[in-house]
């Protein structure tokens, strides 16, 4: 249930209207899918991957960009970070989480920002250009990078506070109640 209730709160937090929930590059998407890639079923990927494009799309729309090559190279990383997040699946120990969490966190800055320039026609399609596109793009990973730590911490710690307190309820119960 956690795994569907975190990409439903990306989801949410993507569409929420700037004037509710600014948006500065600060949202729980990463560690919705690593934590869906980690706790849920292989077979259920398409369900985060299938909400989270028709969220895309439907954000062109809204904001007057055309569906282009960059954005699927977008769904192609969730698709990524689902996968990896299966690498959390037998060992929830926090620095792997860390890991894996900072390398897709780093990833996505490099293939994201790596999209525009190969995409947009914004900067010279030269080493300089390319420099040019992530020197942009570093104030915005700062956030990105930020939001992607608190919610990975966040999202994955969910599981051992509730079964901490499964025990907690269980020891209270005492002996004789079993």
């Amino acid at each position: 249930m956690l795994p569907y209730l975190f990409v439903v709160i990306a989801f949410l937090w993507r569409v929420m209207p700037p004037s509710i929930l600014p948006h500065l590059n600060f949202a729980p998407l990463l560690a919705s899918l690593l934590f869906f890639g980690a706790y849920a079923s292989r077979k259920r990927i398409w369900f985060p991957l299938a909400l989270l494009a028709v969220c895309d799309v439907a954000l062109n729309r809204v904001y007057g960009y055309p569906v282009t090559a960059d954005l699927i190279i977008t769904w192609v990383w969730y698709a990524g970070m689902l996968l990896f997040g299966g690498l959390l699946r037998q060992d929830h120990a926090p620095a792997r989480i860390a890991l894996v969490a900072v390398s897709g966190s780093v990833s996505f800055f490099v293939i994201s920002n790596f999209a525009v320039w190969l995409v947009w026609n914004m900067y010279p399609m030269t080493w300089a250009g390319l420099a040019a596109c992530y020197d942009a793009g570093l104030p915005f990973f700062r956030n990105t990078f930020a939001g992607d730590m608190l919610f990975t911490a966040i999202f994955f710690s969910v599981p051992v506070i509730v079964k901490l307190a499964q025990r907690s309820d269980d020891g209270a119960l005492g002996p004789s109640a079993h």
